[in-house]
C-alpha cells in the first residue's frame, strides 16, 4: 500500500509563519486564522465572480460555470440537470509552477509505480548501453 500524503493544517502554517516572524505560535495563529478566514468570506461574498491575488503565490478565482443538461449519474445511468453554478480555481504565480514543474528525478524523489517516466529513464538508459 502506498505511504499516505501527508496533510498539512493551519496549525502547521502557524507554525511556519511563526519561524519566519521569530515570535511564538500563540502569536501567529489569530492572524493565519484571519486570513484564512477573511479569504474565504470574499470568496463566498463574490457576487457572483472575484478574483484575489496574492503575488508570488498565486490567483484565486471564482468562477461561473454553465448549466449541464445531459449530464449523467454513473451510477444509475440516469440523464441528470446540473444547474449554474460557481466553483473555485487557483492559478500558481510563475515562480511556485516553475519550482513545482521540476521533474521528481532531478529531486531524486522516487518516481511513482506505472510512470511514463519509469519506462522513459529504463529506455534512455538502455539506449546509452548503461541498463
Amino acid at each position: 500500500m502506498p505511504d499516505k500524503t501527508p496533510t498539512l493544517t493551519k496549525k502547521d502554517v502557524a507554525r511556519r509563519v511563526a519561524e519566519l516572524m521569530d515570535e511564538p505560535i500563540y502569536k501567529s495563529e489569530p492572524w493565519v486564522s484571519a486570513v484564512i478566514s477573511a479569504m474565504g468570506e470574499l470568496m463566498i461574498e463574490a457576487d457572483p465572480e472575484v478574483r484575489i491575488e496574492l503575488r508570488d503565490f498565486g490567483v484565486f478565482e471564482v468562477k461561473k460555470t454553465k448549466a449541464k443538461p445531459k449530464a449523467r449519474n454513473p451510477k444509475t445511468n440516469e440523464t441528470v440537470f446540473i444547474p449554474s453554478r460557481r466553483k473555485t480555481h487557483f492559478k500558481p504565480s510563475k515562480r511556485l509552477k516553475e519550482v513545482l514543474q521540476t521533474p521528481l528525478s532531478d529531486l531524486d524523489y522516487v518516481i511513482p509505480e506505472g510512470s511514463a517516466d519509469k519506462r522513459l529513464n529504463g529506455m534512455l538508459l538502455s539506449h546509452n548501453g548503461q541498463a
